[in-house]
């Protein structure tokens, strides 16, 4: 992570993750045991209409879960000390309000900008939580980007990530921890394609789940 000379406010870094709940600690943690650099800022806000192009509002989506609540807890909590422990930038406080999409015409996938109320923070890689497909395929039409069925991959194609992402019902805890492990591998081989990224440890299992499989 850096700063942008000359831009107060604005920081640099591999990937932003939006959400501090269990998708978001769990892939910033997988981000983390390879060797990839995140920010993780909290859920999302509604900002009013009139946005300039290649920006989208972002609207909060949560789901209760209560079958699976005590399970949840017991993982964020493992999630939580790992996270203290082996310094992931965890920003509680810090909301995302808005995204907008940086075209680059020399790179083959665009970068990103996370507006906050304390600065911007720019990202080659946008990671998604708790947000209902509709909301999803409003933001790629507002980016001007055809939707087939697929939403998934078309966010993959622009650098977008989701985990914890349910079409119809919120994903259990173990389908939130395979999701993230799949997220952070994909993102540290876009980010080390040599496939020569350090590797920090896992956390430990909890109860029959091992947490991020490890």
């Amino acid at each position: 992570m850096s700063t942008m000379p000359g831009t107060a406010g604005t920081e640099l870094t591999t990937t932003v993750v939006i959400g501090t709940g269990l998708s978001g600690l769990a892939v910033a943690a997988e981000l983390r045991r390879h060797g990839v650099d995140s920010i993780v800022v909290d859920g999302l806000d509604i900002l009013g209409q009139g946005q300039p192009a290649n920006t989208t509002s972002l609207q909060r989506c949560d789901a209760a879960d209560s079958a699976s609540l005590r399970e949840r807890n017991e993982i964020l909590r493992h999630l939580r000390n790992y996270a203290a422990s082996h310094s992931v930038d965890v920003r509680n406080t810090t909301r995302a309000v808005q995204l907008t999409m940086l075209e680059a015409p020399d790179q083959a996938a665009p970068q990103w900008q996370v507006h906050t109320p304390t600065g911007i923070l720019v990202a080659d890689n946008i990671v998604l939580t708790r947000c209902a497909h509709s909301q999803l395929r409003r933001m790629l039409s507002d980016f001007g980007i055809a939707v087939g069925r697929n939403v998934a991959a078309a966010m993959r194609a622009i650098g977008i990530y989701l985990v914890g992402v349910g079409e119809l019902i919120t994903p259990s805890p173990k389908e939130v921890l395979r999701q993230a492990k799949t997220v952070g591998q994909a993102i540290s081989a876009k980010v080390n394609p040599d496939g020569a990224t350090p590797s920090t440890g896992a956390f430990p299992a909890t109860g029959s789940l091992a947490v991020l499989g490890c």
